[in-house]
């Protein structure tokens, strides 16, 4: 059994609990962030931008690196396919907006990303590979900020590539690694491989952090004890929930807790979400963007059809309070949603949609592969 982990060190980033918050689009923003801080340490990642769109001074792209003011570790992560942009990129995180920690997606299983060489088909691609994590550490030394990168399995089970990886990013300077258990072709379906993420363990002598089914703490505490990992990275597991890091942190410090709220406090978290969200954005945008939270929230809970569907249209923090009455005080947490899969799962992909030619060689340095300014997604 593994000795657990209570804190997290990326050179010299000091996590004071073991997890990581995945950047997720549309989700990860300061608002989030903030509310998943209140609730447990840990490392909170804004959502993915993209360098071309940073270098090249894309009003989206820098509209997206906003920060909370009680954000003491700025961590951002980066998405590129060229060496030269992502040094550019990692430097002007550093110098212009004070970020303290650049991990690098490859990861995302999105086909507008992996057509274009990007995400989670890039590390088929070692040499380019190399060439990025180069480009990244180099322009991140003299300011003192990690870089960490994100993977998959690989592309299918046929094109595996963590391992390589590994090595790539233990010989380029790279802080540490983040595997996702799965390959791209699975996108997020079936079940995460956690003994890929034990033999990536073994293979590297940096810090490796697992992602994928991690539901509840006790995921996070079993994925620990069987893969060794130095920590774990929470994506979809806390929709919904941000209690969740509270139990993560109560576990990680040896505290056997499961926060079972009731409706009524619920109701107390998606008013502070809402509020976040309208101090951030102002409020009306704010309310608009708390709407794909609602199911989250209220996955398992009593709530009639057109109290939810009235929900989903709020506009303002007094509609959503209004609304909120609505909801039963003394309804107790659904613990039949405990373990289960929260977010988007969907179906394998019946193939990975890549370049023309991508899979002909493992090299691809020197590669100029199509970036857009504006890509979000996650991974």
């Amino acid at each position: 059994m593994a000795a657990l982990p209570t804190s997290l060190t990326l050179g010299s980033v000091h996590v004071d609990t073991p997890v990581v918050l995945a950047p997720m689009a549309g989700i990860t923003n300061a608002a989030y962030r903030r509310l998943c801080a209140e609730q447990g340490a840990g490392l909170y990642v804004c959502e993915m931008i993209t360098s071309r769109g940073l270098v090249e001074g894309d009003e989206t792209t820098r509209k997206m690196l906003v920060f909370d003011e009680l954000e003491t570790v700025r961590s951002v992560q980066l998405y590129g396919t060229d060496p030269v942009y992502i040094g550019k990129a990692v430097e002007i995180l550093c110098a212009d907006f004070g970020v303290a920690h650049v991990d690098l997606n490859f990861g995302c299983p999105v086909p507008k990303v992996t057509r274009k060489g990007g995400g989670g088909a890039l590390p088929w691609k070692r040499g380019l590979l190399g060439e990025i994590l180069t480009s990244a550490v180099s322009a991140a030394t003299p300011y003192d900020v990690p870089v960490t990168m994100k993977t998959r399995k690989g592309l299918d089970d046929d094109h595996l590539t963590y391992l390589d990886a590994g090595r790539i990013a233990q010989e380029t300077g790279v802080a540490a690694i983040a595997l996702h258990g799965r390959t791209v072709q699975q996108a997020y379906s079936g079940e995460a491989d956690w003994d890929a993420i034990a033999a990536l363990v073994d293979h590297v002598d940096i810090p490796v952090l697992g992602n994928g089914d991690i539901w509840e703490a006790a995921d996070a505490l079993r994925m620990v004890e069987q893969t060794g990992v130095a920590g774990v990275v929470v994506g979809r597991g806390c929709l919904g929930r941000p209690w969740l890091f509270r139990d993560l942190a109560a576990a990680f410090h040896g505290e056997s807790v499961a926060t079972l709220p009731t409706l009524g406090e619920v109701k107390v978290m998606m008013r502070r979400h809402a509020e976040l969200l309208s101090e951030h954005m102002g409020e009306e945008r704010g309310c608009k963007e708390f709407r794909k939270h609602i199911t989250w929230y209220l996955k398992g809970f009593p709530a009639g059809g057109e109290l939810r569907h009235q929900l989903a249209l709020v506009d303002s923090l007094a509609a959503l309070d209004t609304l909120l009455e609505g909801l039963a005080e003394d309804a107790p947490f659904p613990e039949r949603e405990l373990g289960t899969p929260r977010g988007r799962q969907g179906a394998p992909r019946k193939k990975v949609v890549l370049p023309e030619g991508w899979l002909d060689d493992t090299d691809g340095r020197g590669a100029h592969l199509r970036e857009d300014a504006n890509e979000t997604t996650g991974g």
